[in-house]
């Protein structure tokens, strides 16, 4: 039936949070490009500094996580995400002026308070407008900004670089923020009730699907109208926190020393690394796509969690073994691309099934910001190694990493594969879930009486 719905939501909603999103990749990531670009020559930076400057955003990035998810629910993401935009925009070219490498880390550390908001403050706008049979793909289209603005930022940086200096790759790529933020200003609204563009049709479905999950939700979820302290009771959320930072420190371990990586692998200028750097985006988009596709049509969030991170660790530890030959190793970089942000759709879709909607944007914020301290952990620690002992210790320790992530997967609750249903059905499912909790809790009691 919903096929004869009016879907207008996917072009007006997902477009200009994309387009947002893929600019702050750009200004997180450029200074992967400009350190072998000449920055880290001029500045006299080393491998564990440069690990440090491209980490220490993400400290920064985990102070307004939880005021942003908050903020989405209860007030206005489009206004927050507008300031961020010109704030990420004065960060990024101020950038361009700096004259050491300490000026070089408060820019960094400010950029990461800036972006902190952004991915819980969009995932909850997501949220607002697309119900959970649709919200696996709405996810996916938003969270290809990071290959996305890959594919844009590695031949955009690297033809800045061989043609101006890696001063005006921060001022240049800090500009369009300006611009963006213009076109999101106009176009993008909170929620469906907001949107003058919608049609009623589209408007009463949406509101009513909405409507009906929320309710399902009250039913199902083990958080309700909890403050900030209960998230952190909630195991299942303990749990995502513990996933997303051991799988971020495998993402921007890579993300991040990739033109490193190929640079070292290939030899070549930095036009031919950012080309080359094309291809695992590719990959990456690629793999979004079809780990979500087969998220929503089976349900098993789980499942298209573990086999995404195992992909990768895999891939990742191939490019080391066969380091030897450029073209396997450079093949297996494009697989790593492949699996990258493969688990991202499937695993945003968790956090509100075990929370309320009252408190899912700060579970989102929770699980971001400190999730994200992987992106400190993942570059710094990869720079540290580099350093200390190769570039080959430095993967394999990513590979770890994500085969932590993927074993704390196989712990999340059933639940989680659980579709939100309305009505009755929602309360016989939680009526159903809570006996099975306590039979197990009971069984518990009887073994250590015996």
């Amino acid at each position: 039936m919903d096929n004869k719905i009016p879907k207008a939501r996917w072009l007006r909603v997902i477009t200009p949070i994309l387009i947002a999103c893929i600019i702050s990749f750009m200004d997180r990531v450029n200074i992967s490009f400009a350190m072998p670009g000449g920055m880290d020559a001029e500045l006299g930076i080393t491998a564990s500094m440069a690990g440090l400057a491209a980490g220490i955003f993400f400290i920064g990035y985990l102070f307004l996580q939880v005021p942003g998810g908050s903020l989405a629910v209860h007030g206005s993401g489009r206004k927050f995400i507008a300031c961020s935009l010109i704030a990420w925009a004065v960060i990024s070219i101020l950038t361009g002026f700096i004259t050491n490498q300490y000026q070089l880390l408060f820019l960094r550390f400010a950029l990461g308070v800036a972006e902190g908001g952004m991915l819980p403050v969009v995932l909850t706008m997501v949220s607002n407008w697309f119900p959970d049979k649709e919200r696996g793909r709405a996810n996916a289209y938003v969270l290809m900004f990071a290959p996305l603005g890959g594919m844009i930022t590695a031949p955009l940086s690297g033809l800045i670089l061989d043609t101006l200096d890696w001063r005006w790759l921060f001022i240049i790529e800090g500009a369009l923020s300006f611009v963006v933020m213009i076109f999101w200003w106009f176009t993008i609204s909170d929620r469906p009730e907001e949107a003058k563009w919608l049609s009623e049709r589209e408007r009463d479905y949406l509101v009513t699907e909405l409507n009906r999950e929320r309710e399902a939700l009250k039913a199902l979820a083990p958080v309700n109208n909890a403050p900030l302290k209960e998230v952190f009771r909630n195991k299942s959320i303990v749990k995502l926190i513990i996933i997303n930072f051991f799988y971020q420190t495998g993402i921007y371990g890579y993300t991040l020393w990739l033109p490193t990586i190929l640079k070292n692998l290939t030899g070549g200028d930095m036009s031919s690394v950012g080309m080359l750097a094309i291809i695992p985006y590719v990959g990456t988009m690629l793999g979004i796509l079809a780990m979500s596709v087969l998220s929503d049509k089976t349900g098993k969030r789980r499942m298209f969690i573990a086999l995404p991170l195992c992909g990768f660790a895999a891939c990742l530890a191939a490019s080391v073994a066969f380091g030897h030959n450029i073209m396997a190793a450079y093949g297996f970089l494009v697989g790593a691309g492949f699996f990258l942000q493969a688990a991202t759709s499937a695993f945003w879709t968790i956090p509100g099934k075990v929370t309320t909607p009252e408190v899912a944007g700060s579970a989102r914020g929770v699980i971001n910001g400190l999730g994200n301290l992987g992106g400190f952990c993942g570059p710094y620690l990869v720079g540290v190694l580099v350093s200390l002992y190769g570039q080959s210790t430095a993967i394999y320790a990513l590979v770890a990493s994500l085969l932590i992530a993927a074993a704390v997967t196989t712990l999340l609750p059933k639940e989680c594969d659980m579709a939100l249903v309305p009505g009755a059905k929602a309360k016989a499912m939680a009526d159903e879930y809570a006996r099975a909790k306590a039979a197990r809790r009971v069984q518990g009691v009887k073994a250590e009486v015996v």
